[in-house]
């Protein structure tokens, strides 16, 4: 809620209100201080794009209006003011945030603009991740890079309510007004004559017995403290001595590890075990149960849950996909493609350019696999795992076990790495399902060859691009998307929109699908009439909204056809793009890219530059790569690994609006960049007779450290503005089509599906299907180096 606040007393510290005079603004929010023994406060806002220099006009596309990100943050903002900060006994500041953490270092940040407006050190800001809270309705969804977009004003009201909160009981306590007195990074006011008193000794005080709403004021942009600093992850120590703690870490009582074994072909179902006195007779083992997805091991041991796993012998149901290959799916995409819009009769001289590629399934390769712990009892259920809609999960969660919504806890576990596929809760749900059958709690853990073998994938698509020339002008631009269905049955993370989404015959999730990609997707070029469009089919895999959702392949397919463009018309790639930018950021960081990376330079044959463009999440970004495509480097050799063509040099600049931690956006921008190149280059999913053979990491070829650039450069721009933009997924699009797009001039061949490896001989034996996973590795010493 947004109100005209008054200019007096701004209870600001002297550093920033000296900071804040002159050309920056104020906005004034209504927030509350929370009645209760200490302190507790709770907590507007977008912009609008411009147009650009060469090129036919093309009218604004939806999302260039009225993006993904705008939707997200309006319909998290009515229960915004339930976001909640508490001042702690030592002066310390806690805030439960409702969202995921899967790596992407929000904590982080959202402990940097706490600490920014308390005028508090970091290390005393504590973030956790908030449990299942059905009030957060439509805010508690964890995607499309927009936590902090959505929450950044919300929680920043709310750290000002709460500090006003302590001025006012300092100025009781000291004798003073609030104007006279200041705060001072450590937590502390102080009052003109020298006398100091702690947030600490006021956290009582500045409690209230019933809920009170008060004005605060914000300059638009924070003083720059905390926020615009570098900082390391609050959590960068714990993650790499092994101390942070994922799901499978946590110790709750009598949770044992858990397995499934599960059937050959994707989705396949359980018939029936031939020896399930024998299993539950093995070592360690305490409890088996039989499940339509599989048959659930219990053990003292993960190594005794993997024994168990393999000696299942049991009879499966086929899944809805068993006898289907890459070529079989691939057909039937193709027969589904709608005609590309008519175009009107055009000028005689009026030239096309039409390009198709193909896309293979994908597969998130996440470090951290599906994993939860559950304990479900006969009137309640605690479940624990990293999960991006929890309450979706909380309801169907009540629902598979037959209990009230009110009597499942469900708690948010931070989650290594998730790329989309946490939105889903699979594991969680299977994990109540199992301890609900055996009746003790267990510690569920997907195996990496049920990952990839049954997890959530990227669909496969194709994508048809038709241009249209009169002269050297570009006057239409067409791309239609095929895809396998993208499954957003998660819904906004609530359980109504849920169950929207899962409506019958799938019209629900189309819904769902073609909204995303309508707030989405755009051409960032005049290119005259401009029209995109989706066509979902085939509801039979398991997929998720991967990182990007539908950018990068939409991205490197239109890329590619900019280079054949700018051929066909005698321009250089680079001053195409240039001259056709929609956006002044876009025309910005394209500059940056060309500048930094020595764009034009002269190259060897079988080596060459590629340069693209996106622009999403409020931001902008360009990618500037040089790849080598020469015999030594394409067919040099590596123990047990894919090689082929290496990118060696990256330059990447990224327009993310107000940046709360750089080294953060740098850090999100590396892991976006190593995505690019795998999409590109080398990371699929081959399926074939009904299931996929990849089964782990060490045959799904995500960018290994050979194929990493030597060199990568990552430039963050200046930017006015008062918001901050999305950063998890932003280095993704940009870098695939640069890459796309430097093969194709390297190898004067310009690519027709990805990644560009998939279709050649598989470089793996893969493991076996029956049983599903393979025995656990003894070696692991002897491969270490």
């Amino acid at each position: 809620m947004t109100i005209t606040g008054p200019t007096g007393a701004t209870g600001l510290g002297q550093d920033q209100a000296a900071a804040t005079e002159g050309t920056i603004g104020r906005r004034g929010f209504l927030g509350f201080v929370l009645g209760g023994a200490t302190l507790v406060a709770a907590a507007p806002f977008l912009e609008a794009p411009p147009a650009a220099a060469d090129g036919i006009p093309t009218v604004p596309q939806p999302a260039e209006i009225y993006d993904l990100n705008d939707f997200l943050t309006h319909i998290a903002l009515p229960t915004s003011q339930l976001v909640t900060i508490t001042i702690d006994d030592d002066g310390g500041a806690s805030f439960a945030l409702p969202r995921a953490e899967v790596g992407q270092g929000i904590t982080t940040s959202t402990a940097m603009i706490i600490a920014e407006e308390l005028d508090l050190p970091l290390e005393k800001v504590r973030v956790s991740l908030a449990p299942a809270r059905p009030e957060l309705l439509f805010n508690q969804l964890t995607g499309g890079s927009n936590t902090t977009i959505s929450t950044y004003t919300p929680v920043r009201v709310a750290a000002a309510v709460a500090r006003g909160a302590l001025l006012d009981a300092a100025a009781r306590l000291l004798g003073d007004n609030v104007d006279q007195l200041v705060t001072k990074a450590g937590g502390i006011v102080e009052a003109p004559d020298g006398r100091q008193v702690t947030y600490a000794e006021l956290t009582v005080d500045a409690a209230v017995t019933q809920d009170r709403a008060v004005e605060v004021q914000l300059p638009d942009r924070p003083a720059g403290r905390v926020v615009g600093t570098p900082q390391n992850r609050v959590d960068a120590r714990d993650a790499v001595t092994g101390r942070k703690q994922y799901a499978t870490d946590l110790q709750v009582e009598n949770a044992w590890p858990t397995m499934v074994c599960r059937a050959p072909t994707l989705n396949g179902t359980l018939r029936s075990v031939d020896n399930l006195d024998a299993v539950r007779g093995m070592p360690g083992v305490s409890h088996v149960a039989e499940l339509d997805f599989g048959v659930a091991i219990r053990a003292r041991t993960f190594g005794q849950c993997i024994d168990a796993v393999r000696a299942v012998e049991a009879q499966w149901a086929d899944g809805p996909v068993a006898g289907e290959s890459d070529e079989t799916v691939l057909r039937g995409l193709q027969a589904s493609q709608l005609p590309l819009p008519r175009l009107p009769s055009l000028p005689l001289l009026a030239r096309t350019i039409n390009h198709d590629v193909t896309f293979y399934f994908r597969s998130n390769s996440p470090m951290d696999t599906n994993s939860a712990v559950a304990d479900v009892r006969s009137d309640r259920a605690e479940i624990w795992s990293a999960l991006k809609s929890p309450v979706v999960a909380q309801a169907a969660i009540a629902e598979a076990v037959g209990l009230p919504v009110d009597e499942v806890t469900v708690n948010v576990v931070q989650g290594g790495g998730s790329f989309g596929r946490r939105l889903f809760f699979d594991g969680a749900l299977e994990a109540a399902r199992i301890s609900k059958a055996m009746g003790v709690p267990v510690k569920l853990m997907w195996h990496r060859a049920d990952d990839a073998r049954a997890g959530r994938v990227h669909p496969m698509c194709t994508s048809r691009i038709r241009t249209v020339l009169v002269g050297d002008e570009v006057v239409a631009f067409q791309q239609s998307l095929t895809s396998i269905e993208t499954d957003f049955r998660h819904g906004l993370g609530d359980a109504l929109t849920a169950f929207a989404a899962d409506l019958p015959t799938g019209l629900g999730n189309l819904g769902f699908s073609e909204t995303v990609f309508l707030l989405t997707q755009e051409v960032p070029y005049d290119f005259g009439a401009v029209v995109q469009t989706l066509m979902e089919v085939d509801q039979r895999f398991n997929t998720g909204s991967m990182r990007n959702i539908y950018s990068p392949d939409v991205r490197a397919a239109s890329e590619l056809v900019v280079d054949r463009i700018a051929a066909t018309v005698s321009k250089d790639p680079y001053e195409f793009r240039r001259s056709h930018a929609r956006s002044p950021r876009v025309a910005a960081v394209l500059d940056k890219v060309a500048e930094e990376g020595g764009w034009g330079r002269a190259m060897e044959p079988g080596t060459a530059q590629g340069i693209a463009i996106h622009k999403e999440y409020k931001g902008a970004t360009a990618c500037l790569v040089e790849i080598d495509c020469r015999p030594e480097t394409v067919g040099r050799e590596v123990r047990d690994a894919v090689t082929g063509p290496r990118v060696t040099k990256v330059v990447f600049a990224v327009d993310a609006g107000l940046v709360i931690n750089p080294r953060g956006l740098e850090a999100q921008m590396q892991g976006g960049i190593n995505d690019g190149i795998a999409l590109a280059l080398t990371s699929s999913l081959h399926l074939r007779d009904g299931h996929f053979l990849e089964a782990s990491w060490d045959n799904y070829f995500y960018t290994r450290q050979w194929n990493t650039p030597p060199q990568v450069e990552v430039h963050v721009m200046p930017s006015d503005s008062p918001q901050p933009g999305g950063a998890g997924e932003a280095g993704v699009a940009a870098t695939f089509a640069a890459v796309a797009c430097a093969y194709a001039r390297a190898t004067g061949t310009t690519p027709t599906h990805f990644p560009i490896n998939h279709r050649e001989p598989l470089a793996f034996e893969p493991k076996p299907f029956v049983p599903p996973i393979p025995p656990s590795p003894t070696n692991g010493l002897r491969l270490t180096y």
